[in-house]
């Protein structure tokens, strides 16, 4: 739906306009500034652990504990963004991000540099994330445009790992890894005007009552395909974050300069761009679950190819470019699940649900990654699990329907 203020004819454009077109275009940009920070922090895990004298598990842990009190957090401050729009939430966490990075900057005891760096900066990315923008803009879009305005904001918003992770090599080496930081925290108080481009003014009435929170939640939790999603969305937060924080750090082992660690993390941001797009293109035509289903067996593939073969500067690139078309494509099309099925009244909170069990996958691939290597002197157990997760995931999403919840109340009712 949108805000009803525009003539059908006189639409903006790929058809949306008014209040949708302005939340479509400040949510990508909140998402390109806070997760194009996010995903340039396996940048610092060198530097960082070899100035303080850390292991890798320590920076590793900080990762962890980031995603884990980002997803801990996330439904309620997507029950809160459901109930109040997500303006104010966005305004408290550019706040909050630029404080935990100054911390992340400056601090080098280990126990208040995992505060900056996981709590901190975890509840931030909780209200300027996928769960709160995708919820607000779920609420101004028609749904037969839901999947592919969703597949826009994250393609968009994809952009910011591509654009951010070359300006980081370059700030690293002219400012040093400290002062790269505190440019990011002001970068973050740029996230302050766009908040207030997610106004729904009028929306709530027109997406019509819905159930209340407590009501939603135990509709959900009753139901197997709730369950199903949830938990295959776990394969896709180990193989992001383990890939993200890690993946400079296995090269960098291999011999491999670190200029092209950046290059490929920023042609992952490149590819992704594509990938969540016609992901969201695709969801909107097809059964998304089954969607789902096909990335998590690609993503085995890409990986297991990856860490069989012989690793060299050329693999890597292939690598990011093919990991990169399935990066964030699983995104789209598990938020589209849960409005298809379960509508949008409660969509940031539900959302928020599934990207707890994304955040767990996080907070293992980040912190047992970091431990393994530290164990084994290598990352081949945590590729591994990498591989073995993705085909769990890839089993779970079979059996999803994406049938709403009047649709199966109707046909499970006699007569």
């Amino acid at each position: 739906m949108n805000d009803g203020s525009t003539p059908a004819g006189q639409r903006g454009i790929g058809g949306f306009a008014g209040a949708t077109l302005v939340a479509l275009i400040c949510g990508s940009a909140i998402l390109m500034i806070s997760l194009g920070i996010r995903h340039s922090f396996g940048l610092f895990l060198q530097p960082a652990s070899l100035q303080h004298g850390w292991g890798r598990e320590t920076f590793g842990f900080a990762i962890a504990i980031q995603n884990l009190v980002w997803g801990v957090s996330q439904p309620f401050v997507g029950m809160l963004a459901d109930r109040f729009g997500a303006t104010r939430l966005t305004l408290a966490s550019a706040v909050l991000y630029a404080g935990g990075l100054a911390i992340m900057a400056q601090v080098a005891d280990p126990v208040v540099f995992v505060f900056g760096t996981g709590v901190i900066i975890g509840l931030a990315l909780a209200g300027a994330s996928f769960s709160v923008i995708f919820g607000t803009i779920s609420r101004l879009v028609e749904p037969e445009k839901r999947s592919l305005a969703l597949g826009i904001t994250a393609s968009v918003g994809s952009f910011g790992q591509f654009a951010i992770l070359p300006l980081a090599l370059v700030l690293i080496e002219a400012l040093g890894w400290q002062g790269t930081l505190l440019v990011y925290a002001a970068m973050c108080l740029l996230l302050v005007p766009l908040a207030l481009g997610l106004r729904e003014d009028g929306v709530a009435a027109a997406s019509g009552p819905g159930l209340r929170a407590m009501d939603a939640l135990r509709e959900a939790f009753a139901m197997r395909d709730f369950w199903l999603l949830t938990f295959g969305f776990f394969a896709c937060g180990f193989q992001v974050v383990f890939i993200g924080t890690h993946l400079p750090a296995y090269l960098a082992d291999k011999g491999i300069a670190s200029s092209v660690a950046v290059t490929v993390l920023a042609l992952i941001g490149l590819f992704n761009i594509a990938g969540t797009y016609y992901s969201g293109v695709l969801g909107g035509r097809m059964r998304k679950p089954m969607l789902l289903v096909w990335i998590y067996i690609a993503r085995a593939i890409a990986i297991a190819a990856f860490v069989l073969m012989p690793v060299s500067a050329l693999s890597a690139y292939i690598f990011g470019m093919v990991i990169g078309l399935l990066w964030l494509s699983t995104v789209p099309l598990t938020n589209g699940t849960v409005s298809s099925v379960w509508g949008v009244k409660n969509m940031s909170m539900l959302g928020g649900i599934v990207f707890f069990s994304h955040q767990m996958g996080s907070f293992l691939g980040s912190w047992l990654g970091g431990l393994l290597y530290d164990v084994t002197g290598n990352y081949n157990i945590a590729w591994g699990i990498a591989i073995g997760v993705s085909l769990l995931a890839a089993a779970l999403n079979w059996p999803i329907s994406e049938r709403s919840v009047a649709q199966r109340q109707a046909a499970a009712a006699p007569g």
